[in-house]
């Protein structure tokens, strides 16, 4: 629901980086200020959301680095991504809600991609298939050096760090690169310095919506 009380398809925001950045702090300060602003607002996860897209979830992140052959985690991802958006991104986005998800496409295309050697087209080519291509209206992408991040994610993790978290140093640099690139060539994703007080990220985070929220 809008500020004039006129109902209005929702907007799509996705906070996507890699490991250690702050991205659920701040998702849940972003939810925060956009409800202030009069909007409904859900949050939500990949992989997971729903419980099929949970399933999946778990058998993503457990297990060994080399669980999975690239080619098999990339269609998990995607069929995981198809529930969510079918059971429930796309109906939250036609009830009027503003829907905010810590990770979607994009970190597939750098995860997947840009960091397991799959090519961006075969991603994309999963997307369109799995979940009609749906694209966020903003991708908000939080950056930070990467030896303070991967500090941060240490200690958040204390040791429990997931089969992807776990991955070496270098994996992380070409992630961090692919996001980058990605922002370069399109005009939906930007990036965000997360470095500094919570709440200084958040005031950036806001000055990237400022428009939507404007146009909502």
């Amino acid at each position: 629901m809008s500020r004039d009380g006129v109902k209005k398809p929702g907007r799509f925001l996705t906070v996507e980086g890699g490991e250690g950045v702050g991205k659920s702090t701040q998702i849940v300060a972003l939810a925060d200020a956009i409800r202030k602003a009069g909007f409904d607002v859900v949050i939500t996860r990949e992989p997971g959301g729903t419980p099929g897209a949970e399933a999946i979830r778990q058998l993503l992140l457990g297990g060994s680095a080399e669980r999975w052959l690239p080619r098999t985690e990339a269609l998990l991802f995607a069929a995981a991504r198809s529930d969510h958006v079918e059971r429930l991104i796309k109906p939250a986005l036609e009830n009027g809600k503003w829907v905010i998800s810590d990770r979607f496409l994009d970190s597939s295309r750098a995860y997947q991609g840009g960091g397991s050697g799959l090519s961006d087209n075969d991603i994309l080519a999963l997307h369109k298939i799995g979940s009609q291509g749906l694209l966020p209206d903003r991708t908000l992408v939080l950056r930070l050096d990467t030896n303070e991040a991967m500090k941060r994610a240490s200690s958040r993790d204390a040791g429990h760090a997931d089969r992807i978290q776990s991955r070496d140093s270098g994996f992380h640099t070409d992630v961090d690169n692919a996001f980058v690139g990605f922002a370069e060539k399109e005009s939906r994703i930007r990036l965000v310095d997360a470095s500094g007080p919570e709440e200084v990220v958040t005031s950036r985070l806001l000055s990237e919506i400022s428009d939507l929220l404007e146009l909502s």
